[in-house]
């Protein structure tokens, strides 16, 4: 039986229906459909059953925090969230396994090239250090434990009504207000949400820490094009870089209403891709070819 927490959202809408295919499921978060609807930042849950595997998903992203309190609530999701979770698992046997979604953003670069599990933590936004800190929590509770934990970092994920820059990016087409920024070359590693859903089996079973995305880093051209196409629109027009960077330097006054600045004109021109190969080898895994499995509805 598999504990998964964080259900009711993008990631879990996305994959509940394939791991109820080979598990049963029970699950906590703030939906009516929730097995446990309860709050894991706040309160601390009293299970019913033991289960063989948690999928700690519930976590908090896609924003940007515009003050302290506003930060803090990232690490009252993503750290205390984690803590309580392990509290209640000490209350009931304790699973055979944890697998923890974490994300890319912990190493904290811009741009770069098949960057793999080895590069330095160095995320410093308050997302990536409530990852950091969750992950290194949980590899001293699991160690103390006996449980073995996976901890997956997965890229820009795509599925069903996607949050983030794919939502935005889909947004942005489907109105006619998206433009692609010079020829839109730059590289991003995607990976299939229900792919997390393919790899929970063996990673039960192995644990570690592993990058997960598609062996094909698709171009934001190519991303640009099969939303366009998917949505009868046609292909976004394209502006020259000088001109991105002049309306950038307007939205660096502006602020955050503004649709660009100049640290997401850099996110949009940067290539930064991520290596799989560990997960592939450790975990005998392979990857959905993102161009042909990313549907937008």
């Amino acid at each position: 039986m598999i504990l998964f927490t964080g259900a009711s959202g993008f990631l879990g809408h996305n994959i509940l229906p394939f791991l109820k295919r080979k598990y049963k499921v029970e699950t906590i978060g703030l939906s009516i459909d929730d097995t446990y609807k309860i709050n894991l930042a706040k309160e601390i849950p009293v299970f019913h059953n033991s289960y063989d595997i948690v999928l700690h998903a519930a976590g908090k992203a896609h924003s940007i925090p515009k003050s302290l309190k506003e930060e803090k609530v990232f690490f009252q999701v993503n750290l205390q969230g984690t803590i309580n979770l392990c509290k209640a698992l000490e209350k009931k046997d304790l699973p055979k396994s944890l697998i923890f979604i974490s994300t890319v953003a912990v190493y904290g670069v811009e741009s770069g090239t098949d960057i793999t599990e080895e590069h330095k933590l160095q995320g410093n936004t308050p997302y990536a250090l409530s990852k950091i800190h969750a992950e290194e929590y949980l590899q001293e509770w699991c160690y103390k434990n006996g449980v073995t934990l996976g901890i997956l970092r997965p890229s820009l994920i795509a599925g069903k009504n996607p949050p983030g820059n794919l939502g935005v990016m889909i947004k942005g087409i489907k109105t006619g207000k998206y433009f692609r920024i010079g020829n839109g070359s730059a590289r991003k590693s995607v990976l299939m949400a229900e792919d997390i859903a393919r790899i929970i089996p063996k990673l039960s079973e192995v644990g570690g820490t592993y990058n997960v995305c598609d062996d094909y880093h698709p171009s934001f051209a190519e991303l640009e094009d099969l939303i366009a196409k998917q949505l009868n629109k046609n292909t976004p027009v394209s502006i020259p870089y000088w001109a991105a960077k002049s309306i950038a330097k307007i939205g660096d006054v502006v602020g955050n209403k503004f649709p660009i600045n100049s640290s997401k004109l850099d996110k949009i021109t940067n290539s930064l891709t991520f290596s799989n190969e560990k997960a592939k080898r450790d975990l005998n895994w392979k990857p959905l070819y993102i161009l042909e499995n990313f549907k937008i509805s």
